[in-house]
């Protein structure tokens, strides 16, 4: 697998690489790093690296093509991170089964966060949510 490519253009950092299970961990540690260099607080670190986790779960289980870009930019208070991967089949976000293993992980991430959506990108689509800075204001 190439290396990623890391990007940081004022309040915002970008990488490309290959999504897969292994290399979710230091996807967290970039993004918890690029969230305090923009003055995030503790929480909005956690919500970042939980966030990060899941959309990237996403991709390593249904996706056929891996390959993805990962982006955390400022925008006013709040940090947005978004990754861009090469499906255009629009994120599920149903009322989780408790009773089951998966199927919870975007419903609990949009309850945590200002904002969530996506959109399409290119021949796939771009899955993105917004939280404070100051995690607290959430």
């Amino acid at each position: 697998m190439a290396p990623a490519r890391r990007g940081v253009l004022g309040d915002a950092w970008a990488w490309e690489f290959t999504a897969s299970a292994r290399g979710i961990a230091r996807r967290r540690r970039e993004v918890a790093e690029a969230v305090r260099a923009l003055g995030g607080d503790v929480e909005a670190v956690a919500v970042a690296r939980l966030g990060v986790s899941e959309l990237l779960s996403n991709v390593v289980r249904h996706v056929p093509d891996t390959r993805c870009r990962l982006e955390v930019e400022r925008v006013a208070d709040d940090v947005c991170v978004r990754v861009v991967d090469r499906s255009a089949e629009p994120p599920v976000v149903s009322e989780p089964d408790w009773d089951t293993e998966r199927g919870r992980g975007l419903w609990l991430l949009r309850e945590m966060v200002t904002g969530f959506g996506h959109a399409r990108a290119g021949g796939g689509k771009a899955v993105w949510f917004r939280c404070p800075l100051d995690g607290g204001r959430a």
